[in-house]
C-alpha cells in the first residue's frame, strides 16, 4: 500500500507552533494550491486550502523560516483523524503529516511572489544533523571572484 502526497502551494498564514504536554513540537499551517482550471462562471482561479502537521525539529525549523504567502513543497502522507465537538458529533479531519518540506523562495523574496533572488532549502523529518539539511548549490559566488591558491588545486 501506499500512502505519498506531494504538494507545493503559498501559506495562508504563518505557522502555528505548539508543544505536546510531553514537550514535542507541533506546527500547524496550511497551502494554498491552485486548480488548474478556472469556474466557468466567473472566469476565475480556484484553489484547495491543504492543512499540514510537521513534527518535533521540523515543526520548529518551519515555525522559524516560513511565513505567509511563501511558496513551499510539501511532502507527506494524508492523515484522516476523527474527534466528538462540544456539540457530541463527530467531526472528521483531513491533513498531510509532512516529513519533508521544501522552501521555494527566499525570505528576502517578494511576499506571495517570486522574485530573482531564489534559493531552496529542504528540511526533512529523519535529517541526521539537527533535523535540517540544506540543498543550495555550493559553487554559486553571486558573480563574484573566487580566491583559490595554487596549493589548494589537486592538480
Amino acid at each position: 500500500m501506499l500512502n505519498r502526497v506531494i504538494l507545493i502551494g503559498r501559506l495562508t498564514r504563518d505557522p502555528e507552533l505548539r508543544y505536546t504536554p510531553a514537550g514535542v513540537a507541533v506546527t500547524q499551517f496550511t497551502l494554498a494550491i491552485d486548480r488548474p482550471f478556472s469556474n466557468q462562471q466567473t472566469k476565475e482561479k480556484e484553489a484547495d486550502f491543504i492543512n499540514i502537521v510537521t513534527w518535533r525539529q521540523l515543526a520548529e525549523t518551519c515555525a522559524n523560516y516560513l511565513r505567509k504567502g511563501r511558496l513551499t513543497a510539501v511532502e507527506g502522507r494524508l492523515q484522516v483523524r476523527n474527534y466528538d465537538n462540544n456539540e457530541g458529533r463527530k467531526v472528521y479531519v483531513t491533513e498531510v503529516i509532512a516529513d519533508n518540506v521544501r522552501f521555494l523562495e527566499s525570505s528576502g523574496g517578494k511576499e506571495g511572489g517570486g522574485s530573482g533572488n531564489r534559493e531552496e532549502s529542504t528540511y526533512t523529518r529523519n535529517s541526521g544533523s539537527g533535523g535540517a539539511r540544506e540543498n543550495q548549490d555550493p559553487f554559486s559566488d553571486d558573480g563574484k571572484p573566487i580566491d583559490i591558491s595554487d596549493d589548494d588545486l589537486p592538480f
